[in-house]
C-alpha cells in the first residue's frame, strides 16, 4: 500500500477565489471545494473563470467524493461546469446543499448528481479517507472545516473561517474539537490565508447589526441596502432592523431572491410572516416604511443596484429621498466598478453610506491572531497555507514558523504542483494539468489565449478589413479594394488616410502580379504586412488587419 499522500491544488493559490484542492492516497481521490474566480480587466467578455479539471476527468473513476466547506461562489460556483464530466457524490451541509441544488437545476444537472447532506460533527468514509465536519464561523451559515483522516495521519483543512464569539446564529467555532485533534496529533494543517496581513482579530458580525439599527432609527428616507447575497447572517440583521423600525422589505436581484428563499425554507433565517412586499408594490407605501435589499455590492453591471444607479431598473428610481447602504467590502479588483456606482448614486442626490466611512462590514476571514490560535490549538507537524495570493501565502508561512513549525515542514504550493506528504516529510513533486478555464456565455473553455489576445488587440487598436475582388484566372484586381474600419479611425474624418491605404494595397497587388504570385494566402500576407508597416509608420498604431479576397 502506498505510504505517500498527494495534495494537488487546482485553484486558490496565488489568486483569490477558484478554490479546489485534491487529496489522493493509493487508488482514492477526494476533492475539497469547487469554486469559480472572477475575470480580470484583460479578460474581455469573459463571465467567470473556473479551474482546469482535466486531471479529475482523467481520474474520475478514482474520485470517492467532492466535499464542500460552504456555499460561497469561490467554493461551489464551478460545480455546474465541472459536474458535467464527473459523477462523484457531493457532500455538503444543509444550506450549502440548498444553494448547490439551485445551481445544478439551472444547468439541468440536478437529477444526475448525488448530493449527500451532512452536519457539523458527522464523519463520512470515502475510500481511504475519513472526513469529519467541524463547525466554524464565516460570513455564511453552515460553514465547516474538515479533519481528513488518512492512513498516514490526520490533516485539518480550515476552509474559510473566523473566530466569532457572538455569532448571529449557529454558535461559536468549535475550538474544543480543534484542540482535541491537536492533542491526538495533527500531521498537517492547511489554513485560510485571506486576512493574514491584518493584525489582531476580525470583528463580530453582530457589530454590523448595531450599525444598521443606528441608520434605520429616525430615518425618514427609503432605505436601500446591498450586501453579498450569500451572507445570510447579514440579511437576517437587515430584516431584524426593518422589523424593529416597522418597515416592509422588498427583495430585488435573482441571487438574493434565491438565497432568501432557500435559507428561509431551511430555517436559517427567522422572518416575520408579513414583512415582505413585492418589489412592484413598493410605491404604494410611504418611503419611510420601505427597505429594499438588493444585489450589486461589487458594482456588477448586470446587478440590481447598478441598474438603479444608472436608471435602468424597472421598479426603483434612485433620488434624493433615498439612503443607500453598501454593506460589503470590495473584492480585490472590483474597486473601480464599485466607485463608479457610488459616484452615480451621489450624482442622483442619494445619501450613500459605504464601508470606508462606516462600520458596515466585517470580514468573514480570520486575522493574524486567530490564525495563530488555530496553529497553537492544532500543533501541526506540517503546514501549508491556502486561499490567497503569493504575499498572503508567504506571510502565513512565516507566521507558522514563528509559531514553532519547523522551517522544513512549511510548504507553499502552486496550482497544478503535487505536494507529497509522508509521516516524516513534505516536499513538492511533479505537475498535473492545471490553470484557468474561461467561461463566456454558454461556451466553456472555447475562449483560449489566442482569442483573448485578439480581443485585447481589437480593444486597444481596432480593426481594418480590406476587401479585394480578384480574377480566378490570373489574380488580377477586378474591383476594390474596399476598406472597412471598426474602432480604428472615424471614416469621414480620415478620407486621406484611407486613400493612402488603398494606394498601398494596389501597389502590393501590382507587385504580386509582376512576380506572378497567384496564391491567395501569399497575396493576403503581403497586403497585411505592407499595410501594417505603413500604418505603424504613419499613426503609431497596429490595428488588426483582415484582408478578404473574393474570387470571380
Amino acid at each position: 500500500m502506498a505510504s505517500k499522500l498527494k495534495i494537488i491544488p487546482l485553484g486558490g493559490l496565488n489568486e483569490i477565489g477558484k478554490n479546489l484542492t485534491v487529496f489522493e492516497y493509493g487508488d482514492d481521490i477526494i476533492v475539497v471545494d469547487c469554486g469559480l474566480g472572477f475575470p480580470d480587466e484583460e479578460m474581455y467578455g469573459i463571465d467567470i473563470v473556473i479551474p482546469d479539471t482535466t486531471y479529475l476527468v482523467q481520474n474520475k473513476h478514482r474520485i470517492r467524493g467532492i466535499i464542500l466547506t460552504h456555499g460561497h461562489e469561490d467554493h461551489i460556483g464551478a460545480l455546474p461546469y465541472v459536474m458535467r464530466d464527473l459523477d462523484a457524490p457531493l457532500y455538503a451541509t444543509r444550506l450549502t446543499a440548498g444553494l448547490i441544488e439551485i445551481k445544478l437545476s439551472e444547468h439541468g444537472l440536478l437529477n444526475k448528481t448525488k448530493i449527500k447532506v451532512v452536519k457539523a460533527g458527522d464523519t463520512i468514509k470515502a475510500g481511504n479517507f475519513q472526513v469529519e465536519f467541524i463547525h466554524v464561523n464565516h460570513s455564511i451559515a453552515d460553514a465547516v472545516a474538515l479533519a481528513i483522516k488518512t492512513p498516514i495521519g490526520t490533516l485539518i483543512h480550515t476552509g474559510d473561517f473566523k473566530i466569532d464569539v457572538t455569532p448571529i446564529q449557529g454558535g461559536m467555532i468549535d475550538l474544543t474539537r480543534l484542540g482535541q485533534l491537536g492533542k491526538e496529533g495533527v500531521l498537517m494543517l492547511l489554513s485560510d490565508s485571506t486576512n493574514v496581513e491584518k493584525p489582531g482579530y476580525s470583528e463580530s458580525e453582530s457589530k454590523v447589526g448595531a450599525r444598521f439599527d443606528q441608520l434605520f432609527k429616525d430615518c425618514n428616507k427609503r432605505i436601500i441596502v446591498t450586501t453579498f447575497a450569500s451572507n445570510v447572517h447579514r440579511l437576517q440583521q437587515i430584516i431584524n432592523s426593518a422589523a424593529k423600525f416597522k418597515r416592509k422589505v422588498a427583495i430585488t436581484g435573482r441571487s438574493m431572491e434565491n438565497v432568501m428563499r432557500v435559507s428561509t425554507e431551511l430555517g436559517y433565517m427567522d422572518v416575520p410572516s408579513d414583512i415582505f412586499v413585492d418589489i412592484n408594490q413598493i410605491n404604494s407605501y410611504p418611503k419611510n416604511k420601505i427597505v429594499v435589499i438588493t444585489t450589486g455590492s461589487q458594482g456588477e453591471s448586470m446587478s440590481a443596484l447598478y441598474r438603479m444607479a444608472f436608471s435602468g431598473h424597472r421598479q426603483v428610481e434612485i433620488d434624493a429621498g433615498d439612503r443607500v447602504i453598501i454593506s460589503a467590502s470590495a473584492i480585490p479588483g472590483n474597486e473601480k466598478t464599485i466607485n463608479r456606482v457610488i459616484n452615480e448614486l451621489f450624482l442622483k442626490g442619494a445619501e450613500v453610506n459605504y464601508d470606508r466611512l462606516e462600520e458596515l462590514h466585517v470580514s468573514g476571514h480570520a486575522c493574524k491572531e486567530e490564525l495563530k490560535m488555530i496553529l497553537a490549538l492544532t500543533k501541526p507537524k506540517f503546514f501549508m497555507p491556502l486561499h490567497g495570493e503569493q504575499r498572503h501565502l508567504s506571510t502565513h508561512a512565516q507566521l507558522a514558523k514563528s509559531m514553532g513549525v519547523l522551517p522544513n515542514n512549511v510548504i507553499i504550493g502552486d496550482i497544478g504542483r503535487i505536494v507529497e506528504v509522508t509521516k516524516r516529510s513534505v516536499k513538492l513533486g511533479g505537475n498535473v494539468p492545471a490553470g484557468k478555464v474561461l467561461v463566456d456565455g454558454t461556451g466553456v473553455g472555447d475562449v483560449g489565449s489566442v482569442v483573448l489576445r485578439d480581443r485585447r488587440h481589437l480593444a486597444q487598436d481596432g480593426m481594418l478589413v480590406i476587401v479585394m475582388t480578384l480574377s480566378s484566372e490570373d489574380a488580377s484586381l477586378v474591383s476594390g479594394p474596399d476598406i472597412v474600419t471598426r474602432g480604428f479611425v472615424y471614416v469621414k474624418e480620415s478620407d486621406d488616410l484611407l486613400e493612402e491605404l488603398r494606394r498601398v494595397t494596389l501597389e502590393t497587388l501590382d507587385s504580386c502580379e509582376a512576380q506572378h504570385i497567384s496564391d491567395w494566402a501569399t497575396i493576403k500576407a503581403k497586403v497585411k504586412a505592407n499595410l501594417s508597416g505603413y500604418l505603424y509608420k504613419q499613426t503609431k498604431r497596429s490595428p488588426m488587419i483582415l484582408p478578404v479576397i473574393m474570387e470571380v
